[in-house]
């Protein structure tokens, strides 16, 4: 992974028939009255279901994926980053993918695993994946500050804010915290740039206070200047602008890779002995320029399996004729943009009768109030998933 992800400070479906398969099930899904905002002629899809012998296996990289041996960063500097360490055993009854990723508390002692495409192909569309995050290790102590990842990321800056720079992080999850966080929390995060020294980041994130262990149907759609996240097909975010000012723009401008990590933000948590840890991908899933709901993505995915097929790279073969429709863009918010609140007087509770307690599921427009860590606060704009008091969506009225 190349870009900024690891340096900043955080602030069913039923089966389809083998007949659907030959390029036709993702037509299929869409086609005849299907989701309003797909397009009629799809841009191709690329479906793996990761059923590879290892990361040497000719059909593994002729299929366009690297595992990642070469060093630097993310993770702890020194750290190696091992191919074989990318491996295809079966997992709950299925053929996955499994990064596994260990350490002993120190640089040397620290192995971190990668695979990703060799080809950055991606930009606007559906992206899928279903993941099996786990909150502890397979074996050693626990604790350790580690990040099981799924994103997709283009070129690196070549300056500052650089205009082309674009990095979207599907899901960070973080069983035991990192950052200056506690855990579990996962983020979603789309990014318009940063700046080294002093380091500023411009992005826009969501993020859940919760385990998410076990196995999850990760997806987010980018289209009209909009980054959607879902996890088990519900919103968790929709980003257009950074939280910090609301008028730098977040979703992607070039194209990208799409990766899957494990690594360690640090060893300050390790508590002696060799600790081990894996994450499983279980299939991926792209739809070029064409944004799916949840449950298309499901019929998709189950449609090629109940057919046998473990791999379709149909990217770039369609036609593109008729594009997505999309929601009007909500208009940045600039930094004079102040929402209307009603003044709470200094050191005097603020009314939190009315007030509903914050959930992070919820979806909150522009105005609405909640209470939460016995505060009352307002919502600037459009939010879900972001914790009052953690980021730019919320304004505090005051104690309750």
């Amino acid at each position: 992974m190349t870009g900024s992800a690891w340096r900043r400070t955080r602030f069913g479906a039923a089966a389809m028939g083998a007949a659907l398969l030959a390029g036709g099930v993702l037509t299929a899904v869409i086609g005849g009255g299907g989701a309003a905002n797909a397009a009629a002629s799809t841009c191709g899809v690329l479906f793996d279901d990761f059923s590879y012998a290892s990361s040497t296996d000719a059909k593994f990289t002729g299929n366009g994926w690297v595992a990642r041996s070469n060093a630097g960063g993310p993770g702890v500097p020194g750290a190696t980053w091992k191919a074989s360490n990318i491996t295809f055993p079966t997992v709950d009854g299925q053929k996955v993918a499994q990064l596994e990723s260990s350490t002993d508390g120190t640089a040397a002692g620290t192995v971190q695993s990668e695979f990703l495409t060799a080809e950055r192909r991606f930009k606007e569309g559906t992206y899928a994946a279903r993941i099996k995050f786990h909150d502890a290790p397979v074996s050693g102590p626990d604790g350790d500050h580690v990040n099981e990842t799924f994103f997709a990321i283009g070129p690196a800056q070549t300056q500052t804010f650089d205009p082309l720079y674009s990095e979207l992080d599907f899901s960070e999850y973080l069983p035991n915290g990192g950052w200056g966080e506690q855990g579990p929390i996962n983020y979603q995060t789309s990014w318009n740039g940063y700046q080294d020294d002093p380091w500023v980041a411009r992005n826009a994130h969501d993020q859940q206070r919760t385990s998410i262990a076990g196995w999850h149907d990760i997806m987010a759609t980018v289209s009209g200047e909009h980054v959607k996240y879902y996890i088990d097909g519900t919103l968790v975010g929709d980003q257009s602008y950074d939280d910090a000012t609301g008028t730098y723009p977040v979703w992607p401008r070039a194209s990208m890779s799409v990766n899957f990590n494990l690594w360690f933000i640090d060893t300050a948590a390790h508590t002696g002995g060799n600790s081990v840890y894996q994450e499983q991908v279980d299939w991926f899933f792209h739809s070029k320029d064409t944004v799916l709901t949840p449950a298309q993505v499901a019929s998709a995915t189950a449609g090629y399996r109940s057919g046998g097929k473990t791999f379709e790279d149909t990217l770039g073969t369609g036609t593109c004729s008729n594009p997505p429709t999309t929601p009007p863009v909500t208009p940045p918010v600039t930094p004079s943009a102040t929402p209307t609140v009603t003044p709470t007087t200094p050191g005097t509770p603020a009314n939190c009768t009315s007030a509903r307690a914050w959930a992070w599921s919820q979806v909150y427009l522009s105005g609405d109030r909640v209470k939460h860590n016995g505060h009352l606060w307002q919502a600037n704009w459009w939010t879900q998933g972001s914790e009052p008091g953690l980021t730019a969506q919320w304004r505090d009225l005051g104690p309750c």
